[in-house]
């Protein structure tokens, strides 16, 4: 089997192509950050145009890449969501038209599925079952992974993740878009010693997490600091947030009675964090496992991965195949949870259904 995943959440266009037996055949990625550098953040509208700019060459980049054809695939996948609607819609829309003109299955796939997976495109690849940290931008959360589609919640951030909070505590420190990368950097260069930040939450008992008000912290302590005290402030947060990470873990961890850790999503490129949780889990027999590093933040591999999971269960493949026509849906808000049972559960039963499992707030396209 052979499928070409298509990703265009928010700002990086990115595509990929997974066979069975080649594993990983093609992967591009166009990333906007100097398109959005310019606002601090990204803008809506201007990724929904970017995507519409660079998607289709960038199809035809990854096929060159893979030497294969649209005639030798058999499935077209798009993340469906979470994300920016515009953004979404534009890979749907290339992704349905690509798969009703091959009469092919499309297959939607959830954007932090796809995160949760992608460390299984590491050799070795973590066995299931195990516990995942997905931490990013939008997302800090602890899930049970018993097996592709089979996603428990565990516990999460109940305000900032810890991403978001990066990227507000890289503008406090005046530091350039995208932050979080740029504050790990000025972190490396400091004493995280000098300032004593807050651990939120860190004594709660249970997994979740708040990082809202180490932000504020930071703001306060900004104030009160000379600008040469910015490298100690980046470390001291840095050092915070990573040390309530790392000690959630281990609760979860406990909880679980898994081996393995998986650690997904753009901050499990952060090497503080890499470095603090194998050193406080490897000693306890876990395994910490992260996806290779380009494959941490968006891409389209980790999309055109996990749809290749799902068609691997019994009966999917036939229900995408019943679906075949146009129209698809996107999800800005979608409940991950209920998306896997979904899949797994009720597309084989029930091939015309629609889902609208959680807090979904969907676009449909005739």
């Amino acid at each position: 089997m052979r499928v070409l995943g298509i990703e265009t959440s928010c700002d990086e266009t990115g595509v990929a192509i997974y066979d069975t037996h080649q594993g990983l055949m093609g992967d591009v990625l166009y990333s906007q950050v100097s398109l959005h550098a310019a606002y601090g953040g990204v803008v809506p509208e201007l990724a929904s145009r970017d995507h519409i700019r660079h998607l289709t060459p960038l199809i035809e980049q990854v096929l060159v890449q893979a030497s294969t054809s649209l005639d030798e695939l058999d499935a077209i996948a798009y993340t469906a969501g979470p994300g920016l609607a515009g953004a979404l819609l534009v890979g749907a829309s290339v992704a349905a038209g690509l798969a009703w003109a091959r009469a092919l299955p499309l297959v939607p796939v959830h954007h932090l599925e796809g995160h949760l997976l992608s460390a299984r495109l590491d050799d070795p690849a973590p066995d299931f079952p195990f516990t995942a940290l997905l931490v990013s931008g939008g997302h800090t959360q602890f899930m049970t992974v018993c097996q592709a589609g089979d996603y428990t919640l565990l516990g999460e951030s109940v305000d900032d993740a810890a991403g978001e909070a990066f990227d507000k505590t890289a503008q406090l420190l005046g530091l350039p878009y995208p932050g979080g990368p740029a504050l790990a950097r000025l972190a490396s260069t400091g004493d995280p010693r000098r300032f004593k930040l807050p651990r939120p939450l860190l004594h709660s008992g249970d997994l979740q997490m708040s990082f809202s008000g180490l932000k504020t912290a930071v703001a306060q302590c900004i104030r009160e600091q000379a600008e040469e005290a910015r490298a100690d402030i980046a470390a001291a947060f840095e050092e915070a947030v990573v040390d309530v990470l790392a000690s959630k873990a281990q609760l979860a961890m406990a909880q679980s009675g898994h081996d393995t850790l998986v650690v997904a999503g753009g901050v499990s490129a952060n090497q503080r964090l890499r470095h603090t949780l194998q050193q406080r889990l490897n000693p306890r027999g876990i395994r910490v496992a992260f996806p290779p590093q380009r494959l941490c933040t968006d891409n389209g591999a980790m999309i055109a991965y996990a749809a290749w999971c799902q068609l691997q269960q019994p009966g999917v493949l036939e229900g995408y195949q019943a679906q075949q026509r146009p129209g698809f849906t996107v999800h800005p808000r979608w409940d991950l949870a209920a998306y896997g049972h979904r899949w797994r559960a009720t597309i084989a039963d029930n091939p015309d259904r629609t889902s609208q499992a959680g807090q979904n707030t969907p676009h449909s396209h005739p």
